[in-house]
Order: structure tokens, then C-alpha cells, then sequence
């Protein structure tokens, strides 16, 4: 018979996959230019489904109907819909069982008023007209959720297994592992800060930047604070502010790489069993991003990398988590 906390455990599980969906589709719609494929919020065109055309007394009959980006972007509205209707309905039997998972109970609160916060960016997305902040915002909300979802996942998971004797691993590997995963958070919003600017294409060369090294960097190419007066769709930057964003994602990658590498090579010394394997499946990842990150550029853009370059970003922050927990948990 399935215990209590196997099925919570199958079910997090479940989430997991359906909120990595949400992302992935989440940077579909952005990579593909469909974020205002539908100008209204919650519906589309004032309606819950796609019109098939617009009328003109429709309120939104003056913006063109591009059909395929306004499906785009209402199928990642539907899913994440049904995500958040799945984590609220949880949350709630979670209540029902409160001696049994405790340890989620909390954890799974929190993560559905985030997905009220990022229903909320959602809707900001589409009324402000792309505005860079609330982009990255969204971005790095869909992430955050991804993350809570998996611990959750994690934590069911602890609890089910059997307790076997362990070594404590230094405060300095979990200090590591912690600063690790804080980079690999800047650099998510980075590469968030990079695509809502529309900066991929400032660098077109590889492993120079515009033919240097070190092209110029201006500051005021990350300031959040946008005035909300104009359409943010391709970008509003000059081309110099541009490439000092890509010029920074992609040496935020260098540094974030090195660091994991050595890092994950120092815990190989330190440590073994499960915590080997999760530094193993690190390094996999990150050499998949970086392959990713190099196609991006060599070949222009191409959706496919792109979309997959979003995705292999939420899989290192899920690994990133993973290590984070089992130091924490010092369960070798």
C-alpha cells in the first residue's frame, strides 16, 4: 500500500515537471515575441480562447491579431493556470495532513502566494508592455517557484528515506555551495536582463565581444527604474548599452563556470556517495549550458538553443538546490 508521504512525494514530483513546463513555454513565448500576442489580460482580445477574428467594436480592434503568438501566449497562460490551481489544491490537503508532512506544509504556503505575485507580474507584463524589470521580475519569479516546488519534492523525499550513518561536511562546503547558488541566480537574471533588452545580437563574435576583449561597460545599462512611456517590444537601448549587458552575462558565465568547477573538484576530495553524484551531474549541466550559450551566439539566436539555453538554466538552479539541500541535510 502507497504511504501518505509516497504519494506527496509523486505529486511534488508531478509539480515539478508541470511548473518546469510553465518556464519552458514561459521562454517560448518571450524568445519567440509573442509576450503581447494577446494585448489584454487574463483573456485575449477580451475573450478566453483566441478569436478567430476582431471586430470593430472590439475594445483592442486598433492591434493587429497575429493569431500563432497570441495561441503562444494564452497556452502559457492555460498551464500556468492549471499550475497554480494544482499548488492552491495541495496546499490545502496539505492542511488535512498536517502530523505527516509538516515539514512542506509551510513551504507549499508560501510558493502559492508566489504564484499570486507572479499571476500579478503576468498581467504587469502585458499592461506595461514588456517593460524590461517586470520581465526579469517574471523571469526570475517562474524559477524561484521551480526551485520551492522541487524542495518540497526534496524534503518529502527525506523524510521517506531511511536514516544511515553520515560525516558532517565542513561550514566552509556549505558556505561554498551557497555562494555558488547565489551566482547561479545572478546569472539567470543576467541572461533574464540580456533577452527582455534584446542584447543577444550585441555580440555577434565569439570569444571577443564586438572584436575586443574588454569592450567599454556602461552602468546605466542595468538600471531597473524604466519609466512605464513606451512600448518595450525590440528593446529601447543603444547599441553600446546593449553590449555592455551581453558582455556581462557572458562574463558572469566565465566566472560562475570556473567557480563550479573548482568547487565541485575540491568537494570531490572532501566528500562521497550522493553528494559525488549530484557535483557530477553539476558539471553535465554546466557543460550543456555553456554549449548552449556558444550556439547561441555562433549561430544567431536560433529558437531552439535559446529556449533550451532557459531551461538548462532552471536545471542548474534545481541541481544548485539539490547540493544545497543534501550539505544541509549532511545526508551522504
Amino acid at each position: 500500500m502507497v504511504s501518505l508521504i509516497q504519494r506527496y512525494h509523486f505529486i511534488t514530483l508531478l509539480l515539478t515537471g508541470l511548473t518546469f513546463l510553465v518556464v519552458m513555454v514561459g521562454a517560448y513565448t518571450r524568445l519567440s515575441d509573442a509576450g503581447l500576442g494577446c494585448p489584454d489580460w487574463p483573456g485575449c482580445y477580451g475573450s478566453l480562447i483566441v478569436p478567430e477574428e476582431i471586430t470593430g467594436q472590439n475594445a483592442y480592434a486598433h492591434i493587429p491579431l497575429e493569431k500563432d503568438k497570441a495561441w503562444i501566449e494564452m497556452i502559457h497562460r492555460y498551464i500556468a493556470g492549471i499550475l497554480g490551481f494544482a499548488l492552491f489544491t495541495l496546499t490545502l490537503m496539505s492542511l488535512c495532513h498536517k502530523p505527516v508532512i509538516e515539514n512542506i506544509r509551510g513551504l507549499l504556503a508560501f510558493t502559492s502566494l508566489l504564484i499570486i505575485f507572479q499571476a500579478a507580474l503576468g498581467m504587469w507584463t502585458v499592461t506595461w508592455l514588456l517593460h524590461p524589470t517586470i520581465v526579469m521580475l517574471h523571469l526570475l519569479g517562474g524559477m524561484a517557484t521551480l526551485s520551492l516546488v522541487w524542495l518540497a519534492n526534496l524534503r518529502i523525499r527525506t523524510a521517506a528515506e531511511f536514516k544511515r550513518p553520515y560525516h558532517k561536511p565542513s561550514r566552509g562546503i556549505k558556505m561554498g555551495a551557497v555562494i555558488g547558488l547565489i551566482m547561479v541566480i545572478i546569472q539567470i537574471a543576467l541572461g533574464g536582463w540580456l533577452s527582455t533588452n534584446y542584447a543577444a545580437f550585441a555580440c555577434p563574435d565569439f570569444p571577443t565581444c564586438q572584436n575586443t576583449w574588454w569592450p567599454p561597460l556602461y552602468l546605466e545599462a542595468f538600471n531597473p527604474f524604466i519609466p512605464l512611456d513606451r512600448n518595450f517590444s525590440g528593446g529601447f537601448l543603444d547599441h553600446p548599452l546593449r553590449v555592455s549587458i551581453h558582455f556581462a552575462h557572458r562574463l558572469g558565465a566565465l566566472i560562475t563556470t570556473l567557480y563550479l568547477l573548482i568547487f565541485g573538484a575540491y568537494c570531490l576530495t572532501q566528500l562521497y556517495g550522493r553528494i559525488r553524484f549530484v557535483i557530477f551531474i553539476l558539471w553535465l549541466v554546466l557543460l550543456v549550458q555553456v554549449l548552449l550559450g556558444i550556439i547561441n551566439v555562433v549561430a544567431l539566436l536560433p529558437l531552439w538553443a535559446a529556449v533550451l539555453h532557459n531551461g538548462v538554466a532552471a536545471l542548474l538552479l534545481l541541481v544548485m538546490v539539490t547540493l544545497n539541500y543534501r550539505l544541509l541535510q549532511a545526508r551522504l
